[in-house]
């Protein structure tokens, strides 16, 4: 197979600076290896076409495009600090390469040491599995997704990149156990719950970080008296992924009846999903109003025994509520 030839890597190089000093000025990349990891990982060859929105429709960017304008519009674009559509389905967003700088930060909160193993779920372009094996290497970095188109292409991607991580076409809220144990497991992917699966492929000490609810979990897995458990509150940033394939995400309910404030409110539609089929919306307004609206980081999330649960501030104190329980699928992926 011949040498991947990039006729926009100039450009493209520079136009990765200047993304680079965008996330820095915004406090993002602290970590010198990270960094170095985004200025030299070439974005634009992991999505060579994307969608972008236009009045309720979307208009594809191509790398082919005959036209030199729309060619630099899908390069400008490709290193905007935003995140890309990259798959479509019947007006459905199915698939995207998540924004940058969020990106970098979840990669920070990853919190990533020489020789971890590390397993991503939802393989998306490429990209993310790219920044990882940069830091990592190619060996101690897998990646997952169900759909074999989206594997296919992130490994042709990957590979036109020069990286060769693992990646496998399966379920990820199965995890992978043949490539186990893992140091850390990253989703880039909406949760409905915290896979139990996950847990045993995890040495003690791994560090979990994935979407939930509006916000990302940060877990820490040990060894209890009920075996693997896992254990850590949220971050405060907000975080909007396309959900897990497979998975259906629990809903709000009725809604009916609350105040606008509170309906617009982004830290309450937090709280709303993360206490669906648990707490009535009304419940959880009076929950949030009494505690003084919170902020993400004072809930958390307990998985052990074969349950789980999110809590307010303690894990062991009066506001706690199980998850998964508005949906067959946490169930499911117990056993």
């Amino acid at each position: 197979m011949g040498v991947h030839v990039d006729r926009f890597a100039e450009p493209a190089a520079v136009a990765r600076r200047s993304l680079v000093r965008e996330i820095v000025a915004g406090g993002g990349l602290a970590d010198p290896a990270w960094r170095t990891a985004f200025e030299e990982v070439p974005r634009h060859l992991f999505v060579p076409y994307y969608f972008a929105s236009r009045t309720g429709a979307y208009e594809r960017l191509w790398c082919e495009d005959p036209d030199p304008v729309r060619r630099a519009r899908w390069l400008r674009g490709a290193y905007v600090d935003g995140p890309l559509a990259t798959r479509v389905r019947d007006g459905e967003l199915v698939s995207s390469s998540s924004q940058p700088s969020l990106m970098a930060s979840m990669l920070e909160e990853l919190e990533v040491r020489e020789g971890n193993a590390v397993l991503e779920i939802g393989a998306g372009t490429g990209y993310n599995a790219a920044l990882l094996a940069h830091r990592l290497g190619d060996d101690l970095v897998t990646t997952v997704d169900l759909d074999t188109e989206i594997t296919e292409s992130a490994r042709t991607h990957l590979a036109a990149a020069g990286y060769h991580p693992t990646v496998v076409t399966g379920d990820g809220a199965r995890g992978c156990p043949e490539r186990a144990p893992f140091d850390r497991i990253i989703a880039t992917c909406t949760l409905p719950s915290v896979p139990f699966d996950w847990l045993p492929q995890c040495r003690p000490g791994a560090r979990i970080l994935a979407p939930l609810s509006t916000g990302l979990i940060a877990l820490r897995v040990r060894e209890d008296s009920h075996g693997r458990s896992a254990e850590g509150r949220f971050l405060r940033t907000s975080a909007y992924f396309v959900p897990l394939r497979g998975g259906e995400l629990p809903r709000e309910g009725h809604i009916g009846g609350l105040p606008r404030r509170a309906i617009e409110n982004e830290l309450f539609r937090f709280l709303l999903t993360l206490t669906a089929g648990s707490l009535d919306p009304h419940e959880a307004l009076s929950l949030w109003e009494r505690e003084r609206r919170p902020l993400r980081d004072r809930f958390g999330v307990t998985v052990s025994g074969g349950h789980q649960w999110a809590w307010l501030d303690d894990p062991e104190g009066p506001y706690a509520w199980p998850l998964g329980r508005s949906n067959g699928w946490a169930s499911a992926v117990g056993g």
